[in-house]
């Protein structure tokens, strides 16, 4: 059986002060056979791209309202005259702070690309319990 997968790459902003952004590459990518994650790959073109593991519901959430907390936390930027967000933000917290600017239309048609193949709420519905609650050998 054949997993689909589905990949986004875009140029985001990564803020280093209020005045001051830098441009970079990262790829947004989602397997069905995780059906619950996203993985952001930052800063694609550096000899060290720095990779994170999204839940895809918080992601999809962010792109309307503050979701996540702690490492990772996401919100619009309501700044079009219509009242819709052109971009989101997302801040990441390991051993330093990084925030980052990412363009939410292209994100928002890859979700929408991501849950056709693997709808909200049905993630576990491809799980072989049968399988997993086997004895290891």
């Amino acid at each position: 059986m054949t997993m689909k997968k589905c990949n986004l790459t875009l140029e985001i902003a990564r803020w280093l002060s209020p005045e001051l952004a830098l441009t970079l590459s990262c790829e947004f990518s989602y397997a069905e056979q995780d059906p619950f994650a996203v993985t952001l790959v930052l800063d694609t073109d550096s000899e060290c791209p720095v990779r994170w593991v999204l839940s895809r519901d918080m992601l999809a959430d962010g792109l309307s309202a503050r979701s996540g907390e702690g490492d990772v936390v996401l919100w619009p930027l309501y700044d079009l005259p219509d009242g819709e967000a052109s971009s989101f933000c997302l801040r990441l917290v390991n051993t330093h702070t990084a925030l980052f600017e990412i363009p939410a239309e292209p994100v928002a048609q890859w979700l929408d690309h991501t849950y056709a193949m693997v709808p909200r709420g049905t993630e576990m519905d491809g799980v072989n319990w049968d399988e997993l609650s086997q004895p290891a050998d």
